[in-house]
């Protein structure tokens, strides 16, 4: 009994790697990270349609926006800055983004060339860095 279940184990492990790896997608741009990162995992396609967040410049954000308020950036990310940290760029300035792998959308690698769409929740921080945490990323252009 105790082997079936190790057995069984290892085939859950090798199946859920097999899915894993069968994905593709994700950040492929420069990355200003000392280490590479790994390969991001793709998220399952969602709701594509009009959206009433407002659209927002990454300046205008930085000098006006709340804590915890919703936003919509579009632009392009320029670089990864390391764990789910991206630069992100429109004609107004920049500003870091935070974007989880499963963000990105499945089968499509998504660069520097591409113009993207991010909504997300803006992190306002009275000392250090503000960030965008991206619920969202839809790619608009090439």
């Amino acid at each position: 009994m105790k082997r079936f279940i190790q057995l069984s184990c290892i085939t859950a492990v090798l199946a859920v790697s097999a899915v894993a790896v069968a994905q593709t997608g994700g950040y492929s741009g420069p990355s200003a990270a000392a280490a590479p990162a790994a390969e991001a995992k793709a998220a399952p396609g969602g709701y594509t349609g009009p959206s009433s967040v407002p659209l927002m410049t990454a300046k205008d954000l930085l000098a006006n926006g709340k804590d915890d308020q919703r936003v919509r950036l579009k632009g392009k990310l320029l670089s990864h800055k390391g764990d789910e940290e991206y630069e992100f760029a429109d004609a107004s300035g920049k500003i870091t983004v935070e974007i989880d792998d499963k963000r990105f959308p499945a089968g499509v690698k998504v660069d520097h060339t591409n113009e993207v769409e991010l909504v997300g929740e803006f992190d306002k921080e009275l000392i250090g860095e503000s960030k965008l945490d991206v619920d969202q990323l839809k790619v608009v252009g090439k």
